[in-house]
């Protein structure tokens, strides 16, 4: 007897059969698997073609067989478990396995370890092109290597005039050098390079600050600041860079009243030209008083009496003489007017400016000027510091890319010479969180400088400055190397244990005791 057909709603009403648990289990396994097979698929880029079959009958789901391969995605599935993201540290370990140097490198075992320099080659055949004669072309892209060095020599130049000022504002001596001229080098450790300092450099500003900003403790001068120094090249390094070399090396801002100096954008006159330049910049190059101990003579006079001094000197020995002018940040405006100067006096000099994070100081008409007299300039600087920026950062730099329309208007900034740009991204030793006065600091260029091949070339493996240096007043170096920060600093703050067991702050020593007759005239001939 046939059955009769049911009605629909019959069949809607009538009680379905449970369903056993594992066929369940197992639909929910087969989808989970057929996803992860679709996801792998569309990750090798569709290679195989997918096809996916559902059984429609689910009595033929426990007859479907598993491979290995989908036991090995069904296990975590069972637990239904979400998968945790791994803790990843600082630097990808990959990349920390590739650095050249670990924290085990700096740790001092008694053996020969790396030298931090490379060897010097013979250059005074090349002097002339090394500081700009074709302004730099093919030697930035790649930077040569005889070009690299001469940098960073002239920039350790720059660095010692931040590590030997004294910083300390319970100082009596706050804002001199640390070290007599005769010392300075020996006291760094710059003897290597073969320079004799001459003379120091004093500068005041014409600034009217707080009384809390004034150097309460300050006795030897309560309005200068030791700013920087003439060297001259010795024997033995003339010959190795062909020409008696004289070394200007200008500071960077400390001072409070420097500061204000930085901030004051608006361009003076010089004389009856079209030059202008900044009036912070020049009001700190050519500020003097009657009354002062060592701004009788401004920065200007002082530096200028000394450079023609030397020449005369060498010149009448019949040398060949070059002049180099190098600085940081300010250092670099000041060495920018102290070329304009020297230039001015000496036509037929040969005059090279090497610059470090150096802001804008002048006009167009600075600029055309500069060229026109020979200054030959290289600007280096670091994408991520904004000082290059300045003054100007918005304006200006909106309006340098109309130079068609803008190129001679009188009031805006323009740089002068060439450009070396340097990214911090480049050294794997470097942090990569934004710290824009870290950015800023000289020993991060030379670090930068040190490691730098071509723009598109990694950190240069080989690089042989010490990585440790890079901490000596910031905290830029990744956390891995266990380098600590800001490390450079007197033992004790500068506190000593005397005979009778007490703490005290010791006296300077009488040969480091600053004195304005160091500024004075001298006509004895130069120490060699």
């Amino acid at each position: 007897m046939e059955k009769m057909e049911l009605s629909p709603m019959r069949n809607m009403a009538k009680q379905k059969p449970e369903k056993p648990r594992r066929t369940k289990r197992v639909w929910r396994l087969k989808l989970n698997i057929t996803w992860q097979r679709m996801k792998k698929a569309l990750k090798s880029g569709l290679r195989n073609r997918l096809r996916v079959h559902l059984a429609s009958n689910l009595n033929k789901l426990p007859t479907l067989k598993i491979n290995h391969h989908d036991l090995a995605i069904i296990r975590p599935i069972q637990h239904v478990m979400k998968k945790k993201k791994p803790i990843r540290p600082t630097m990808p370990l990959e990349k920390l396995i590739q650095l050249p140097y670990t924290a085990a490198d700096f740790v001092d075992r008694g053996d020969a370890m790396t030298p931090t320099k490379s060897p010097v080659e013979n250059i005074s055949t090349r002097w002339r092109e090394l500081h700009g004669l074709h302004n730099w072309e093919g030697l930035i892209e790649p930077l040569h290597p005889w070009l690299r060095r001469e940098v960073v020599k002239y920039g350790e130049f720059v660095e010692a005039t931040y590590d030997a000022f004294d910083f300390d504002p319970l100082s009596e001596f706050c804002g001199s050098c640390r070290y007599n001229p005769n010392k300075l080098f020996e006291e760094l450790g710059l003897t290597k390079h073969g320079y004799k300092v001459t003379k120091y450099i004093y500068a005041m500003s014409h600034v009217d600050v707080p009384e809390w900003f004034e150097r309460s403790h300050c006795t030897w001068s309560k309005d200068s600041n030791w700013m920087g120094y003439v060297a001259v090249s010795g024997d033995a390094e003339t010959t190795r860079i062909g020409r008696r070399d004289i070394l200007v090396a200008w500071r960077g801002t400390v001072a409070p009243t420097e500061w204000y100096s930085d901030l004051k954008t608006s361009l003076q006159r010089l004389g009856k030209t079209n030059i202008k330049v900044q009036s912070g910049f020049l009001g700190v190059y050519c500020s003097k008083g009657e009354f002062t101990r060592y701004n009788k003579l401004s920065a200007s006079e002082q530096v200028m009496e000394e450079i023609r001094r030397l020449i005369t000197f060498f010149r009448d020995r019949g040398e060949e003489v070059s002049l180099t002018l190098c600085g940081h940040s300010l250092g670099g405006a000041l060495a920018l007017l102290n070329a304009y100067d020297a230039a001015t006096y000496f036509p037929d000099l040969f005059i090279s400016v090497i610059s470090y994070a150096a802001p804008r100081v002048g006009n167009i008409h600075f600029k055309e000027k500069l060229n026109e007299l020979g200054v030959k300039t290289l600007r280096v600087v670091v994408k991520q510091d904004i000082v290059p920026k300045l003054p100007g950062f918005i304006l200006n730099t909106i309006l340098n890319k109309f130079t068609a329309i803008t190129g001679r208007l009188k009031w805006i900034y323009r740089h002068v010479g060439t450009q070396l740009k340097l990214n911090m991204l480049h050294s794997p030793y470097l942090r990569r969180d934004p710290d824009y006065t870290g950015c800023h600091n000289l020993e991060i260029y030379l670090h930068l400088l040190d490691g730098y091949v071509s723009k598109t070339s990694k950190f240069r493996w080989n690089a042989r400055r010490d990585v440790a240096l890079v901490n000596k007043s910031t905290n830029m170096l990744i956390t891995e190397l266990k380098i600590p920060e800001c490390w450079y600093e007197r033992p004790f703050k500068g506190l000593v244990l005397n005979q009778y067991g007490r703490w005290v702050k010791p006296g300077r020593q009488a040969e480091h005791i600053p004195s304005p007759l160091n500024i004075e005239s001298c006509q004895e001939p130069p120490p060699f």
